[in-house]
């Protein structure tokens, strides 16, 4: 076996003893911060939505079939109660695909051209919802419980 050979084989099994539960949290904490960040643009210090959130889903977020008022509630609390559940990783499949049809939203309906971002939350999303939050989890807490 070449050295670049034995090289390579190292780098594998070392990349492959990561565990899912770490990849799983970095997965949950990463694409929660990107929504978290979102919602404190639209909230104030009482967590209750600016003039500016209103403002924004009237004239800018334009989203079929939904009031903008009441899509700006329903998008900023999502984005704020489901970013927690995601660091907690508590009703993780459930949180991430409701952020997955928001993904979908904006990406449709609101930034179109924004593709090069939602493939990336999509991406972690869509892994969150195949394989779980992983073993560091209230979800993976409970299920052992229950068991």
């Amino acid at each position: 076996m070449s050295i670049l050979t034995e090289w390579l084989e190292r780098g594998r099994r070392l990349a492959e003893s990561i565990p899912y539960s770490v990849v799983a949290l970095v997965a949950r904490i990463s694409v929660a911060s990107v929504f978290w960040r979102s919602a404190q643009t639209k909230v104030d210090e009482t967590l209750q939505l600016k003039s500016s959130a209103f403002y924004l889903f009237r004239e800018e977020y334009k989203v079929p079939i939904v009031p903008p008022d009441i899509a700006a509630y329903l998008a900023t609390y999502q984005e704020l109660i489901g970013s927690v559940l995601l660091v907690v990783g508590l009703a993780t499949r459930l949180t991430a695909l409701a952020f997955v049809g928001m993904v979908a939203v904006i990406q449709t309906f609101v930034f179109p051209d924004g593709w090069p971002n939602h493939i990336l939350w999509f991406a972690l999303l869509f892994l969150l919802v195949a394989r779980g939050p992983g073993a560091i989890s209230l979800d993976h807490l409970i299920w052992r419980r229950m068991k």
